[in-house]
């Protein structure tokens, strides 16, 4: 035995061992007794659950656990999908499930599948050792383990239930506990990173679950399905049967509303799903050793990929303004006004930018959420700081299509106006009406070649500011379907385009004379 299995052996010893002594049980009790509490229990799940399995009943059932249980015991048939982040107990819950479901004989013939066999016996040793080990179960239900169909990965229980674990790949046809089909099929942890980022092997894996082992089960009764798995990538097994499921249950970490996931607003805004178990401190404590992709994967259902439009950003050194030719101050609003938080995933955003021997070089700016008269003064903040107009021309504009433009003269405008009256600044900001396009095409196609050929730089003296560290992830985040905000790259975007307008504006107009016609046979 190797000393992987013997370290594994010990482990599943000590959970036996811990199981044995954590359900300790009355002998008193007469047999009437334990009917009556039995029939009691069984109408109860959350009480069932509390009785039999105390060693894991730690801490109350969360609202969106409650939801997900009532879900599957109210329906014979019923096909769910759990996409509920880690820590929050969806294998738990559903070994719960299908340890009630067996022993009030509901259900008879258990599949659990996992991405390989071992990892699919695994999830279902905690059910073995708890029909083996656990005194209550024995009192009420009688004895459970039988002779000759008892392994790790395929027993028999004396109360008719039949538990097989299959990895992908494994062929399941024709199984059948005597004469029952398959009635509970579990799903656990079934997609990878490596399988989803090869689309031959992630079809490969859902043509195994949709021809092998899906049409196990019975026609003629009903039947339980649960995937269980996280959002890892654009594309997966969960997001496929998520798509086919009678029930999609999105639970991330930290939820601003546990009934509309959103992983960008969770993240920024939510509380935790679960305090009792997940704290807010320690929640806290874990993001902050992570990156926020990881953090997004893993805790959030939002997977994003680094690197596919802007794989790095150049940061480097500004030259003195003075040698620009001109300076271009570009503001992109965004509604809401709660600092720090919004009711949207948009940023306000203002930067100064400009273009020295044809690198576009976005200096100073502000990326935030924020109030309307702190986007005014990020304005008015970086004109003074780019100095007046003094050293260089400075040209201000202000995203404006004519949705915004409502709000740009009853809002914005008086807001200029007060601020240049307090300060004594006479700085006036250009509304852009301009008809733009997509904005993930805009920017992919006018600043990727910029930052893909080093013409794009950012100032290395503002790294460590929460702005310029906010823009540089909203760069690295991008992608043509980035499920993050945009709106600092949008806003660059916009400012490259004015100064290429005003460069065009300043190039000298070259007048051919007359003697220089005089052989173009092409003129009239």
């Amino acid at each position: 035995m190797k000393q992987t299995d013997r370290d594994a052996l010990r482990y599943w010893e000590r959970l036996r061992e811990s199981v044995y002594n954590a359900t300790t049980i009355d002998e008193a009790m007469s047999e009437a007794e334990i009917e009556r509490h039995r029939t009691r229990l069984e109408s109860d799940f959350e009480a069932w659950v509390r009785f039999f399995l105390p060693h894991y009943a730690g801490y109350p059932f969360a609202p969106f656990q409650r939801r997900a249980f009532r879900r599957v015991l109210a329906h014979d048939e019923w096909f769910e999908v759990r996409s509920w982040s880690r820590e929050l107990a969806k294998s738990t819950i559903g070994m719960f499930e299908d340890l009630y479901l067996a022993l009030t004989r509901r259900k008879r013939f258990f599949i659990m599948a996992g991405n390989t066999h071992e990892a699919a016996t695994r999830l279902l040793t905690p059910y073995k050792i708890e029909l083996e080990a656990n005194r209550r179960i024995q009192q009420y239900y009688g004895r459970q383990q039988t002779l000759g169909h008892w392994t790790e990965d395929f027993f028999s229980a004396k109360c008719g239930a039949t538990f097989m674990a299959l990895g992908a790949g494994e062929t399941p046809r024709g199984v059948k506990n005597k004469a029952a089909r398959p009635d509970v099929i579990r799903v656990d942890d079934f997609d990878t990173l490596p399988d989803c980022a090869n689309p031959s092997i992630l079809d490969k894996k859902w043509a195994w679950w949709e021809k092998d082992l899906y049409p196990t089960r019975s026609v003629s009764g009903g039947t339980l399905i649960v995937f269980n798995g996280n959002l890892i990538a654009e594309d997966c097994c969960v997001k496929r049967a998520g798509a086919l499921a009678d029930h999609w249950d999105i639970i991330n970490l930290r939820m601003v509303d546990p009934r509309h996931p959103n992983g960008v607003e969770d993240y920024r805004d939510g509380k935790s799903v679960w305090p009792e178990k997940n704290p807010e401190p320690m929640i806290d404590r874990v993001l902050s050793k992570m990156s926020y992709v990881a953090a997004m994967g893993e805790y959030f259902n939002t997977p994003i990929s680094e690197g596919n439009v802007f794989g790095t950003q150049l940061l480097g050194k500004v030259p003195p303004l003075g040698r620009f030719p001109f300076l271009v101050i570009y503001g992109d609003p965004a509604p809401g006004q709660r600092r720090g938080t919004g009711n949207s995933g948009s940023f306000k955003a203002v930067w100064l930018t400009g273009v020295l021997d044809d690198v576009l070089y976005v200096i100073k700016g502000r990326l935030f959420r924020g109030l309307n008269d702190d986007f005014i003064e990020a304005y008015f903040h970086l004109f003074r700081y780019a100095g007046m107009g003094l050293k260089v021309p400075v040209f201000s504009f202000m995203e404006n299509n004519s949705l915004q433009d409502p709000f740009f003269q009853q809002v914005y405008k008086p807001l200029m106006d007060r601020k240049r009256r307090e300060t004594g600044v006479m700085l006036s900001i250009q509304p852009d009406a301009a008809i733009k396009g997509d904005k993930a095409a805009r920017i992919e196609a006018n600043l990727e070649p910029l930052n893909r050929n080093g013409l794009l730089v950012f100032n290395e003296a503002e790294k460590d500011s929460p702005d310029m560290q906010e823009l540089l992830k909203q760069f690295r985040l991008f992608t043509m379907r980035t499920p993050y905000p945009a709106d600092g790259p949008d806003c660059i975007e916009g400012a490259w385009r004015m100064i290429r307008s005003k460069l065009s504006q300043m190039r000298p107009i070259t007048i051919v004379p007359p003697s220089g016609r005089a052989g173009n046979k092409h003129l009239m």
